[in-house]
């Protein structure tokens, strides 16, 4: 057994097989075979040996003839590998002996070679690494029939394990099939993070190079809550681990019987909670949890899951089906926010920087690229026709940047009518606060919106100057970083004078620890992930105001964030642990707290 530590970004616990996914996208399958056929299996093993050695063999006569026999050598080296009587009992070894399948004997056998030699720390040893990896791929690439196994694909449960997932490959991930993820590297705001939590699939990120620890079929154990993946665990820690998945689902059982009550305080002050959505599939779900409406649709994954850009009437109809769905609660489209974390397609017009985070993205790119912009503004004003719809442009900056977004949007509306085309003509427009720059001019900007929303995710990186997506500095990205705490309140105290709504639809809104705090500081409009709708329930259910204000004037006096989180924490334990004693009505709702 091995335990291996990194970065919660989705909750829950996943226990499965483990399905590995490299550059060439092989499967691994089931690891055990019946005992009759072995003799198969090692047939099979011996074909595909015999069949790599002969393409290495006529790669190394090929390349000695072109380019010297020094070149040649390369292969040679590999021939010998492929050879050597050591490697070759411990392969047949495992499909006699423990019934393994050939694929994960090469796997397991090649991969424990291949990170002894790393564990030297020598570099000319490390490139033999890489020469036991480039065999492993032959020796799978012939197993298996050269098949490659698209994550979309898939038939069976598995656990994704991977150096890295884009947010797109993550949207394709099947809910039946995968049960959770790890990657090697990764960061709690990357948009990967943000998808996987949509999707409700347990995962942890920024866990180091760890592939070589495991083998396709392992069993593993990823725990979402916590940032731990144990791979090979024993029975202890399995029994121990589904306990912990019973546990849930009685705690998610619990929780559901707060869906109709009303999200409001013990004093009786009424907070709405809003969804924050990927795909129009996710609006049963929010139903399902009671959400007020959808506070946040990221847009942008119309663009990122297709070679083509999006026509008007892909947008439309995307949107259309969210609202219909929705049924007149309302819906706010954010406008494309694509960046280079997204790490999946950028449309051509994007061209490729050497630091994207304060390059052409978001608000820039659409008014760079104003024909692209304008086709989103139209099928976001023909959707607004049939529902409550608005608008909201990502990563304001400047006053030019939200008057120039206006304009296109009005030319978009004068195209529609002269069209004859119906749109909502009163439509209401906002704003993402997410740039220091604008949250210090926002009394600027207020007169400018009809709303506006804290988008934590990039405040939090461009305040602190941490890049969101990096495990290397992944500790100094805190959203209860006093400065962030700051800043958030100046936004919040800045909207209500000035009469605007503000609501927060960064992941922070979706932590339930944070709930108290983002209420005593003024916030009255949550919008956070599905998943997380009832757990914030749970919290505005269990506090008053007084309360949420003493715990604000309390973190605002700490000097550090990991103060401030392990206050918020004991805090909102205590206060849902009071609520239950005291309530009758409500004492049994209260899962884990």
């Amino acid at each position: 057994m091995k335990t291996l530590y990194g970065i919660p970004v989705s909750p829950n616990v996943a226990i499965g097989e483990a399905l590995i996914i490299d550059n060439e996208r092989f499967r691994i399958p089931q690891r055990f075979v019946v005992h009759d056929a072995v003799e198969d299996e090692l047939d099979r093993l011996n074909a595909a040996l015999a069949a790599v050695s002969s393409e290495i063999a006529g790669n190394r006569d090929l390349i000695s003839d072109r380019i010297g026999p020094q070149y040649g050598a390369i292969f040679a080296a590999h021939l010998q590998m492929l050879s050597d009587p050591q490697l070759l009992d411990e392969l047949r070894g495992h499909i006699i002996n423990q019934q393994y399948s050939p694929e994960y004997a090469v796997s397991l056998t090649l991969r424990r070679y291949a990170k002894v030699i790393q564990d030297l720390g020598d570099g000319y040893l490390a490139e033999r690494a890489d020469d036991l990896f480039d065999l492993e791929r032959s020796l799978l690439a012939n197993l298996l029939g050269r098949r490659r196994e698209e994550l979309s694909h898939l038939a069976a449960p598995v656990i994704v394990l991977a150096h890295d997932l884009t947010p797109s490959e993550t949207a394709s991930l099947s809910k039946r099939f995968v049960l959770g993820f790890a990657t090697e590297v990764g960061g709690a705001g990357g948009h990967t993070a943000i998808v996987a939590k949509g999707l409700e699939i347990p995962a942890v990120v920024g866990l180091g190079r760890f592939l070589l620890e495991v083998s396709g079929g392992d069993m593993l154990i990823v725990d979402g809550e916590q940032g731990v993946v144990i791979v090979r665990p024993d029975e202890e820690t399995l029994v121990r681990y589904r306990e912990v998945v019973a546990r849930r689902k009685d705690d998610v059982r619990i929780l559901s019987t707060l869906r109709d009550l009303p999200a409001e305080t013990l004093d009786k002050q009424t907070v709405r909670i809003y969804a924050n959505i990927e795909f129009p599939s996710e609006v049963t779900v929010c139903r399902e949890r009671g959400a007020d409406g959808v506070g946040l649709y990221r847009t942008e994954f119309l663009y990122l899951s297709s070679d083509d850009e999006p026509s008007e009437e892909t947008h439309y109809s995307a949107y259309n089906d969210v609202v219909t769905a929705m049924d007149g609660k309302p819906v706010v489209f954010r406008t494309l926010d694509l960046g280079a974390d997204k790490l999946g397609r950028v449309p051509a017009a994007a061209q490729e920087e050497k630091n994207p985070f304060l390059g052409l993205r978001s608000i820039r790119l659409s008014l760079r690229h104003v024909t692209l912009f304008r086709v989103q503004l139209s099928a976001i004003l023909r959707a607004s026709s049939g529902g409550n719809v608005k608008v909201m442009f990502p990563m304001v900056t400047t006053l030019d940047e939200i008057r120039r977004a206006k304009m296109v949007l009005s030319d978009a509306m004068e195209d529609l009518e002269e069209k004859g085309i119906d749109f909502d003509r009163n439509i209401e427009v906002g704003m993402m606060v997410e740039v220091p720059a604008a949250v210090m001019m926002l009394d600027r900007f207020l007169p400018e919106v009809d709303f506006v929303s804290i988008g934590t995710n990039d405040l939090v990186q461009y305040a602190l100057a941490v890049d969101r997506t990096n495990q290397e500095v992944s500790d100094l990205y805190q959203e209860t970083d006093p400065a962030v705490l700051r800043l958030l309140k100046m936004t919040i105290d800045a909207a209500h004078e000035h009469g605007k709504m503000v609501s927060l639809c960064g992941q922070m809104s979706g932590n339930a620890h944070h709930t108290a705090l983002l209420l005593g500081m003024g916030l009255r409009d949550f919008s956070v992930p599905p998943a997380s709708i009832l757990e914030v329930k749970r919290v505005l259910r269990s506090v008053n105001l007084s309360d949420c204000e003493s715990i604000v004037a309390r973190a605002f006096e700490m000097e550090s964030a990991r103060e401030v989180d392990q206050f918020l924490r004991s805090e909102t334990k205590r206060l849902i642990r009071d609520h239950r004693k005291s309530s009758p009505i409500e004492k049994t709702v209260g899962g884990r707290g």
